[in-house]
């Protein structure tokens, strides 16, 4: 139970379940443009794509939570933080769909930019290549970020720019997840 209950292991899981879940949506959802419609466009949108992508948004929110109380209790850096209010921006999003607007907006903020944030701060906390990776993905995520918040889409639509900030930001979660379960296996096992 302990190994299933890693922070690598619980980062893991809730990067592939939100990919996996966010595609299914976008499969089920009719006319739905990758291009066109924002990614929060699947909580309102018809069912089962509403509930579909609204329970995978809770469970990486839950998931990313849990793994950054487990951070924390290590005391290693302050990525942990990171995390944290990543996590919590998701659970925001899962529990104000995009029809509540403020309070929606804020808490995708939370959760897009904070992700993207954790991949550069990685950048300090991590040994090549993996920092130059994740400042990489960081830096494309908050670029997008702002563009999107620009109305500048590089003719990609709004849809298109918002998941260059979503999955930059998920696929460093899963690699970095990655990352550290391969760490602790190490040491854990010892060399391979």
């Amino acid at each position: 139970m302990a190994r299933l209950m890693s922070p690598g292991n619980l980062i893991i899981v809730a990067s592939l379940q939100l990919l996996l879940l966010v595609n299914i949506a976008e499969f089920l959802y009719p006319g739905y443009s990758v291009s066109s419609n924002y990614i929060s466009d699947l909580g309102v949108g018809p069912s089962p794509s509403k509930e579909i992508f609204t329970l995978g948004v809770l469970a990486f929110g839950l998931l990313i939570l849990l793994a950054a109380a487990l951070l924390y209790e290590r005391k290693g850096s302050y990525l942990w933080l990171f995390f944290a209010i990543s996590g919590v921006g998701a659970l925001g999003v899962a529990v104000f769909n995009e029809d509540t607007g403020a309070p929606h907006a804020l808490f995708a903020v939370m959760a897009f930019a904070f992700g993207c944030l954790a991949a550069v701060y990685a950048f300090r906390i991590t040994k090549p290549m993996f920092s130059y990776i994740s400042l990489a993905l960081g830096l494309i995520g908050l670029a997008a970020f702002v563009l999107l918040g620009m109305g500048v889409y590089l003719g990609l639509g709004p849809g298109g720019m918002e998941r260059m900030i979503f999955y930059p930001g998920v696929l460093w979660a899963l690699a970095y997840g990655v990352r550290i379960q391969a760490l602790e296996d190490k040491r854990r096992t010892g060399p391979t």
